[in-house]
């Protein structure tokens, strides 16, 4: 069955998931900025500019099947997170939500942060979330609107937590080659595999879930860096433990807090409801940006 679905906040996975809907739903992109919108066209949806705190620019968006809430905060600190997740968010619902046919389900992007650290444990969705920054409380509470503000309006809410981003743009060559290290586990997801995550809960039963966005092998930050830079030819970066880099009194509170944060996301249930990963692992992930490094050498 077609849909038509909104993406707000269409940007990096947002793009990608219009690029992976375009040919059998009908899919509108909302931008805050202006100059997001041509990128918006290219990937195959209906541009719109708009502010997703804001209900007027809300009523420019057409009747919609199904929501996409992917917005950023742009990095900033947590005031702006609480803005642009739980109010944006929460304005989007209500406005949306008052229609005379509103849509029948929301899927929030989220994040892995909101486990905090389990020192290296693994985690999964049965995991009690344990934010330790404020950003992700902001994002633990944006996604109880998710799933809990959603019902008020009969709107089937969803939440995808996605691991750490990477892909076209977004490789981290630099700082793995380069180093150092600190170690600890990564956990990853490459952007189609994001965007794939979300376009399976869209188009499967799953739209009520809350799925775990990450790969199959959550990696050792050395393993990782000894990998990339064989795969590279350069020597292996210098490693730093935990403990060392704490010593560094320029370190701020939010890099302490992420270094301390240790964990291994399961990706268990998303495999098990039938998700087909395009890129299983970093070495098939990272693979486009080894042989660009390999050819620029």
């Amino acid at each position: 069955m077609t849909m038509r679905v909104g993406i707000l906040g269409c940007g990096y996975v947002g793009l990608e998931l219009a690029r992976q809907l375009r040919d059998t739903h009908d899919v509108v992109g909302m931008r805050r900025s202006e100059a997001g919108l041509e990128a918006v066209e290219a990937a195959g949806a209906k541009p719109i500019q708009g502010d997703l705190t804001d209900p007027e620019s809300l009523s420019a968006l057409p009747s919609l099947d199904a929501v996409v809430f992917a917005a950023s905060s742009g990095g900033r600190g947590a005031d702006a997170a609480e803005r642009v997740y739980v109010d944006g968010l929460r304005t989007v619902i209500e406005t949306l939500g008052e229609r005379s046919d509103p849509p029948e389900r929301l899927v929030y992007t989220s994040s892995t942060g909101v486990y905090g650290d389990h020192d290296g444990d693994w985690v999964d969705e049965s995991t009690p979330l344990s934010p330790t920054t404020d950003k992700t409380q902001v994002l633990a509470e944006a996604e109880r609107l998710a799933r809990e503000r959603t019902a008020d309006y009969g709107i089937s809410g969803g939440v995808a937590r996605f691991a750490g981003l990477y892909g076209p743009d977004r490789y981290r060559l630099n700082r793995y080659l380069d180093g150092p290290v600190t170690d600890g586990y990564l956990n990853m997801i490459h952007r189609d595999d994001a965007a794939g995550v979300v376009r399976f809960m869209l188009t499967t039963a799953t739209e009520s879930e809350v799925l775990v966005a990450v790969d199959d092998e959550p990696v050792d930050k050395w393993a990782f860096a000894d990998w990339l830079a064989d795969e590279c030819g350069v020597e292996s970066p210098p490693k730093r433990t935990k403990e060392e880099r704490l010593e560094d009194d320029s370190l701020s509170e939010a890099a302490r807090r992420r270094i301390l944060t240790s964990k291994r996301c399961s990706n268990d249930r998303v495999r098990e409801l039938g998700y087909s990963f395009s890129y299983p692992t970093y070495r098939e992930g990272y693979q486009a940006a080894v042989d660009a490094y390999r050819a620029a050498d």
